[in-house]
């Protein structure tokens, strides 16, 4: 059934896994860091950490691995290969991500971005992937209290482009991205990348599409 849509007068979208196609490069170099540093690591937690920000992932870490697993040695090694993968231009754009923004620039709909990234890394990556240009606000892990699944980020997004939440569009691959939005009393369209919808994320009745090509169809 194709996808149903109010035209909606602002959209915000995630960044990685939904923009662009960076959580499979980001959970191989993660796992790269983690032999590097001859550390323990385990794929299923990392999807956990999908979504979140570094404070909450430091938390699933520790939780994983124990309480003096070294995350800051982590995230150092990880961090020098994943600014290497940025400056080599190895994270490209999703699919359709450039035709929606498009779309959306000409029908003078604006849009956001609502990251759990810190703001240096998600503007050098979407410079690198050619999008800065068609977002008119940014709002970045680095710059809430609370991260995804709490609404705050998707809050702060709205309020940078001034447009009430609920008049807006979220755009979201992961479950916790996706609860943040709904919490924000948005329209939400979740474009699934690594995790699929969980069961509490089916039975808000959130629609769930393949990809941007449907968003792209559906706006019009």
């Amino acid at each position: 059934m194709p996808l149903q849509l109010t035209r909606p007068e602002a959209v915000i979208f995630d960044m990685d896994g939904l923009l662009l196609d960076s959580e499979r490069q980001s959970l191989a170099l993660m796992a790269q860091a983690a032999r590097m540093l001859d550390l323990q690591w385990d794929h299923e937690v990392g999807l956990q950490m999908v979504g979140l920000n570094s404070r909450d992932s430091n938390d699933i870490l520790l939780k994983a691995f124990g309480a003096d697993y070294p995350v800051a040695a982590l995230h150092e090694c990880f961090g020098e290969l994943y600014e290497a993968a940025i400056v080599a231009g190895d994270i490209p754009a999703k699919p359709f991500a450039r035709e929606l923004l498009m779309r959306l620039d000409a029908l003078r709909i604006p849009c956001a971005v609502a990251t759990s990234t810190r703001r240096t890394r998600a503007e050098a990556k979407l410079r690198r992937a050619h999008l800065m240009q068609h977002f008119k606000a940014l709002a970045c892990g680095d710059e809430v209290l609370r991260g995804k699944p709490h609404p705050e980020i998707y809050e702060l997004a709205a309020n940078r482009l001034g447009v009430e939440a609920s008049r807006c569009l979220a755009l979201e691959d992961s479950n916790a991205g996706v609860r943040a939005a709904v919490s924000a009393n948005m329209q939400v369209v979740m474009v699934p990348d690594l995790l699929r919808p969980d069961a509490g994320i089916r039975m808000l009745g959130v629609a769930a599409v393949d990809s941007l090509k449907d968003v792209l169809v559906a706006i019009g």
